[in-house]
C-alpha cells in the first residue's frame, strides 16, 4: 500500500487509520478521505526529526524511542516506523542490532566531502550516457522529469514560494537514479550507493522543510535548470558537457545543503 512515496504493509493499516483520528473500519470504507492526511502526517514527522537532528537537539548515538516521540508529536507509533525508515536512507539515522534507531554521528564536513565524490561519480555515469546514447525509454523517463519539475515550480510561484517537497524529492532521485542506471557501470553505481549512505548526501535526501521557502525555491529553480541542461547534453551526446554539469550540479547541492544546515543550527 502507498502512501505517496511511502509503502506501508496492510498489517499496520488499522493503526495508521488509529493514528489520524479514525477507527479501523470507518477508514477501510473511506481510504480516499483518510490516505493523503496520513501521507502528510508522514511528511511532517520525518521533517520535524530531520530538522531536530541537524540543529542538533539529538546528540549522535541517541536511541530514538517510539514512545516517546509519538507522544511528543501528538501521533501513533506507526508515522513514527516510517520516519525512521526515510531517516535511515538518508543517512540520519541507523538500525541498532538488537531492535530500535540511533542518531548516527557525522559532520558538515563528512557531507561535503561525500557529494564531492558524488558529484565526480554522477558526472562519469552522465558522460558515459551520452556516449553510448540514451535508450528510448529513458530518454522518455528524463523528460517527464524536467516537465514535472517545470510544473511543480509553477505551482510554487503560486504558493508563496512553496515547493510540493514530496513530488520534488521523488522526481529528483528518479532522475538521477536514471542517469546512473543507464551508464552500465555497475562498479560505478556500487561506489555511489556507498557514497550516498553517508547522511544527507544522497540525490533523494533533500532537505526541503519549508522553513525558508523562497530560499529553498531558489536553490530547486537553479536545480532544475541543471536537469533541463544535462538533458540536452545527452540528447546531444556531448559527454564532456554532460559530465561538467552533473559535477557543477552537485557541487550546488553541496553548497546549498551546508547553508541550509548551518541555517538551521
Amino acid at each position: 500500500m502507498q502512501f505517496g512515496r511511502y509503502s506501508v504493509h496492510y498489517a499496520v493499516f488499522s493503526d495508521i487509520m488509529h493514528a489520524i483520528g479514525f477507527a479501523s473500519q470507518t477508514a477501510l470504507q473511506q481510504p480516499a478521505l483518510t490516505l493523503p492526511v496520513m501521507a502528510t502526517q508522514i511528511h511532517t514527522v520525518v521533517s520535524t526529526l530531520r530538522r531536530r537532528i541537524l540543529q542538533g537537539d539529538f546528540v549522535p548515538g541517541d536511541r530514538l524511542v517510539e514512545l516517546q516521540l509519538a507522544a511528543e508529536l501528538g501521533v501513533s507509533r506507526t508515522p513514527i516506523r516510517l520516519a525512521f525508515e526515510t531517516l535511515a536512507k538518508e543517512g540520519l539515522v541507523e538500525r541498532l542490532p538488537t531492535r530500535g534507531f540511533r542518531v548516527r554521528a557525522f559532520t558538515v564536513n563528512d557531507l561535503t566531502h561525500a557529494i564531492d565524490v558524488r558529484g565526480n561519480l554522477e558526472g562519469m555515469a552522465a558522460r558515459l550516457v551520452a556516449e553510448q546514447g540514451l535508450p528510448a525509454e529513458a530518454l522518455a523517463t528524463l523528460k517527464a522529469c524536467v516537465e514535472e519539475g517545470e510544473a511543480l515550480l509553477h505551482k510554487a510561484r503560486q504558493n508563496h514560494f512553496r515547493i510540493e517537497a514530496k513530488a520534488w524529492v521523488t522526481m529528483n532521485a528518479r532522475f538521477h537514479a536514471t542517469l546512473v542506471a543507464h551508464a552500465n557501470n555497475p562498479v560505478l553505481a556500487s561506489a555511489l550507493e556507498h557514497v550516498s549512505k553517508i547522511p544527507m548526501a544522497s540525490a533523494a535526501a533533500l532537505s526541503l522543510d519549508g522553513d525558508l521557502p523562497e530560499l529553498e525555491f531558489t536553490f530547486i529553480e537553479r536545480a532544475q535548470q541543471d536537469h533541463a541542461d544535462v538533458l540536452d547534453a545527452l540528447m546531444a551526446r556531448e559527454g564532456a558537457r554532460a559530465e561538467s554539469l552533473m559535477r557543477e550540479h552537485a557541487r550546488r547541492s553541496r553548497d546549498n545543503k551546508r547553508q541550509l544546515w548551518t541555517g538551521r543550527r
